[in-house]
C-alpha cells in the first residue's frame, strides 16, 4: 500500500478502521468522483441523515475526507493533497467497477446530477434574453469585465475558449484579443441568443457550439486562453469542470475563473438555480493545483459601501499551465484553412 508510508501507524489504523465498513466505503467511492453534501448522500444511499452524518464524521476524523461549508450546506470531498486523501483514493481504486453496490450508487449519483442540471438549464432557457440584465443585478458588471481583461492579459491569443458562454458576452468582451474565439454551452436557447448577438455584432472570428463542459470535444492543450465566467456555481461538480478546462489549456496558456465569493443568500438556490453559494479562495486554488495549473493571482471585487445587500463579492482566480505559450496567430494572416485546423 504505497500511500501508507505517509501515515503514522496510529493514523493508518484509524483510517483503515474508518474505511472498513460497507456504507463508509460506498461514501468514499462516491466522494472520489466529486463533492457531495449530506442531502445528496442520503438520496443516493437511501439512508437517514443522522446515519450518513455519523459516517461522514468518522471519515473526516480519520482524515480520509475533507469538509467545507457553503451557506447552510456542508460539502465533503477527497483531496489527494493529504496523505489520508491519497490513501482513500488508493483504497477505492481497488474496488471493481462491476461491483453491484458501487454501480448502483454511481447510477443514482448520475441521475441526481442530471436532475439538478436539467433544472438549471430550464431556468436558463426561460431567461436567456434577460440573462445579462439579471446577472448585473448582483454584481458591478463593468468593474468585473475590466478586471477580467486585466487578469487574462493582452494576448493576442490564437484560440480563446469561453466555457459556459451563455449569451456570448465574454466573446464580445475579448474580441480584440483573439484570432479565434469559441463559446461552449449546453443550453440551446442560450446558444441561439448568443449566435444572434455575435452575428449582429459582426464577430466573424467567434463561434458558439453545443457541448458538455465536463467532456469537451477538443484535443488536449489546444486553447491559449480560457474563461469561465459565472459558471461554476451552477454546476454539480465544479472541480471536474476545472480539470476539463485544464486539460485543453495549452502550455503558457491562461485560465481565468470568475465567480462569487462565499455568501449566504440561500434563496438563489431556488430562485436562480444556483447549485453552490460561492467559493472560498483555497477551495478553487486546490482544484487548480490538482489540475496541474499554477495559480497566479486571486482578486476580490467587493460591493461598494451602501450598495444593495444582494450585491455579492466577485472573485477572479487566474492560473497558468507551465510552459511556453504558442506564437499567436495574427487575425490579419488567418485563413479559412487555419481556422479549420484549430477546430
Amino acid at each position: 500500500m504505497d500511500q501508507a508510508a505517509d501515515l503514522s501507524t496510529a493514523d493508518l489504523v484509524t483510517a483503515l478502521k474508518a474505511a472498513a465498513e460497507p456504507t463508509r466505503l460506498r461514501i468514499l467511492l462516491l466522494l472520489a468522483a466529486g463533492e457531495l453534501n449530506v442531502k445528496d448522500l442520503t438520496l443516493i444511499l437511501g439512508q437517514s441523515q443522522p446515519r450518513i452524518s455519523r459516517h461522514l464524521k468518522l471519515l473526516t476524523e480519520a482524515n480520509l475526507v475533507e469538509r467545507f461549508r457553503e451557506g447552510s450546506w456542508v460539502y465533503f470531498h477527497i483531496s489527494d493533497r493529504s496523505a489520508g486523501g491519497r490513501l482513500a483514493l488508493q483504497l477505492v481504486g481497488d474496488v471493481p467497477a462491476s461491483d453491484p453496490a458501487a454501480k448502483r450508487d454511481r447510477e443514482r449519483a448520475d441521475a441526481l446530477k442530471r436532475e439538478r442540471e436539467t433544472a438549471a438549464q430550464n431556468f436558463f432557457e426561460q431567461h436567456a434574453a434577460e440573462w445579462d440584465t439579471m446577472r448585473a443585478l448582483h454584481i458591478a458588471e463593468d468593474a468585473v469585465e475590466a478586471a477580467m481583461r486585466e487578469a487574462l492579459g493582452n494576448g493576442p491569443f490564437k484560440f480563446l475558449l469561453d466555457l459556459g458562454t451563455g449569451t456570448g458576452r465574454t466573446l464580445e468582451l475579448f474580441a480584440d484579443r483573439y484570432a479565434r474565439g469559441l463559446g461552449i454551452d449546453v443550453n440551446q436557447a442560450m446558444l441561439a441568443y448568443a449566435r444572434a448577438k455575435l452575428t449582429k455584432g459582426g464577430r466573424a472570428n467567434a463561434q458558439v457550439r453545443h457541448g458538455d463542459i465536463y467532456a469537451l470535444s477538443l484535443a488536449d492543450r489546444q486553447a491559449d486562453a480560457i474563461v469561465m465566467h459565472q459558471v461554476l456555481h451552477f454546476l454539480s461538480d465544479p472541480a471536474l469542470a476545472v480539470r476539463e478546462a485544464a486539460r485543453v489549456l495549452a502550455p503558457g496558456g491562461h485560465l481565468v475563473i470568475v465567480d462569487f465569493a462565499p455568501h449566504d443568500l440561500e434563496f438563489l438556490r431556488e430562485a436562480q438555480a444556483h447549485e453552490r453559494l460561492g467559493f472560498a479562495h483555497d477551495l478553487v486554488a486546490g482544484w487548480l493545483a490538482d489540475a496541474g495549473l499554477t495559480l497566479k493571482s486571486i482578486r476580490d471585487l467587493a460591493p461598494k459601501k451602501g450598495e444593495a445587500p444582494e450585491k455579492l463579492t466577485v472573485t477572479l482566480w487566474t492560473a497558468e499551465r507551465p510552459g511556453v505559450m504558442r506564437t499567436p496567430l495574427s487575425r490579419q494572416t488567418r485563413t479559412p484553412e487555419t481556422f479549420e485546423e484549430a477546430r
